[in-house]
């Protein structure tokens, strides 16, 4: 082993973690819950401008916060933290040096780079093209620059992940095959080459076209790649969540898989039919074909549904198997009665679970449904799916697992215990409320980007049905606990990482 190696035993876990990779982790993961906190801000101001009676920002600054909202929470918090856990993967629990730490702290540095820069640009105005960035609208070039120096950074840190396992498969540090949490995080790594790949395809042209080197971008062909990366983003995020409900479970429980060749399979469906869902959003384009339409979204769309279905009983499964264990096995439901819930851990993970699958699975098959789709693709039912995926599934989960990782890699004890219990129900309460409450409006026709669904300026008056108004006045209800929600996780955290009691840990040689 390397002589410039230093390593310390968790004293709860017994896990021997590399210095290096802790200093790392840790950094990634800050770096994670300060764009939490800015996204979630631009975000509650947006939830409380389509709140009809609030109505809250004016016009161009809706749209600044609705790019600024999406490019905060759906690629700088949850990539942040993504990154995270593939260190925390491979080099944690595979008991190993991490490769190459200069290499990841200069893709960390390029991370925060590009974030911080596409933030500045959005702000200084010109760059209101939300999350999607559809051409022939034009950010400033710095928008799409940001963007790429932080997709560089992503793609270095996934390769300092797979240099990880490479090195703890030659010093042989496990015994056998990768442990699943470890599968589960490499699956997320090569989902995310996939589409840190096809990020550089679309952004690096549309980057010179925004300097007037490039004439002409198409949008139908920037629409088609850029889905390539922008949904296969959200599917690092669904393998990373995955993995952590596997982690959480075996950590607060000691559950075990209860077949680990059905839970690495459904992996596996992930990386070769999952990206294909990202059709769904293209089901409206004339210039594709019926034919590429359909395949994607039955044939290769259901084989990835699949996928999901299997982790939907073998992640419950395995803890009714360990609380059985413990004996919590009377009846049907005592393993689930007498479940940990006041652990926030693991009620943050199975909230994820349920609401993952209920909210974000069920809707996103629905939007898969090529007749359907047509009439719902442009509505808030489309938000509304991803509040239950990216959000209820992803990010609750993330919330979950740093109840965990406090202890093991920043070495506090969790404050406000109290506090910390609630979160999880708060958070989820609330993001349960926009998800239902976004889909419904968008059942009703309430435009998906529309700043004042009152058309109160419009030169032709139009009225959505009454239940519309409700419907987004409820969104805006629930947004704001689902804010409270965010802001006890942050308390929480950031208490905890710099004012939390410290932990003794041994080290090892």
């Amino acid at each position: 082993m390397a002589a410039s190696s230093a390593f310390r035993i968790c004293p709860t876990t017994g896990l021997k973690v590399d210095l290096r990779a802790q200093s790392l982790i840790r950094a990634n993961a800050v770096a994670a819950v300060i764009f939490l906190a800015l996204g979630g801000a631009f975000g509650l101001s947006v939830a409380l401008t389509r709140w009809p009676s609030v109505h809250l920002l004016p016009l161009d600054w809706f749209y600044l916060a609705l790019t600024a909202h999406g490019l905060d929470v759906l690629l700088c918090w949850i990539i942040f933290f993504e990154i995270a856990v593939l260190y925390f993967a491979a080099a944690v629990l595979l008991n190993c040096r991490l490769a190459a730490p200069r290499v990841a702290w200069a893709a960390f540095g390029l991370m925060v780079a590009g974030a911080a820069l596409v933030n500045v640009t959005v702000l200084q105005g010109q760059s209101s093209v939300m999350f999607t960035s559809y051409v022939p609208m034009k950010a400033a070039p710095n928008f799409y620059l940001g963007l790429i120096i932080f997709a560089v950074g992503a793609l270095a840190a996934c390769g300092v992940f797979f240099g990880t396992l490479v090195i703890a498969k030659e010093e042989k540090t496990y015994n056998g095959s990768i442990p699943l949490v470890t599968f589960g995080a490499l699956t997320a790594a090569i989902i995310a080459v996939f589409t840190l790949a096809s990020g550089a395809i679309i952004l690096i042209p549309t980057y010179l076209w925004s300097i007037g080197l490039v004439s002409n971008i198409d949008p139908l062909m920037y629409k088609l790649v850029w889905w390539a990366m922008g949904h296969s983003s959200q599917q690092i995020n669904v393998s990373a969540h995955v993995a952590i409900w596997y982690a959480i479970a075996a950590i607060v429980l000691g559950a075990k898989p209860l077949s680990e060749k059905a839970s690495r399979l459904a992996f596996l469906l992930y990386i070769l039919f999952l990206q294909l869902a990202s059709a769904h959003h293209l089901l409206a384009e004339p210039g594709l074909s019926s034919e590429w339409k359909v395949f994607n979204t039955s044939y290769a769309m259901y084989l990835a549904v699949l996928g999901s279905m299997i982790h939907a009983l073998t992640v419950p499964g395995t803890i009714e198997a360990a609380q059985r264990k413990r004996g919590f096995d009377k009846g049907m439901f005592e393993w689930l009665r007498k479940a940990p819930w006041g652990n926030p851990a693991f009620a943050g993970m199975f909230l994820s679970l349920v609401m993952f699958g209920f909210l974000g699975g069920i809707s996103g098959v629905v939007m898969g449904t090529e007749q359907i789709n047509l009439m719902m693709h442009n509505t808030l039912y489309v938000p509304g799916h991803f509040h239950g995926t990216v959000v209820a599934g992803t990010t609750l989960a993330f919330m979950a697992v740093t109840y965990l990782l406090i202890p093991l890699i920043f070495q506090r004890e969790v404050r406000f215990p109290r506090m910390a219990r609630w979160q999880p129900y708060v958070f989820a309460i609330g993001v349960t409320g926009i998800s239902l409450f976004m889909m419904g409006a968008g059942t009703l026709g309430v435009a998906r980007r529309h700043w004042d669904i009152t058309m109160a300026d419009a030169a032709l008056p139009y009225q959505y049905p009454a239940a519309a108004y409700l419907m987004l006045t409820l969104n805006g209800i629930f947004a704001v606990m689902a804010a409270l929600g965010g802001l006890m996780y942050i308390v929480v955290v950031v208490s905890s990482v710099f004012f939390g009691k410290q932990l003794v840990a041994s080290s090892a040689a």
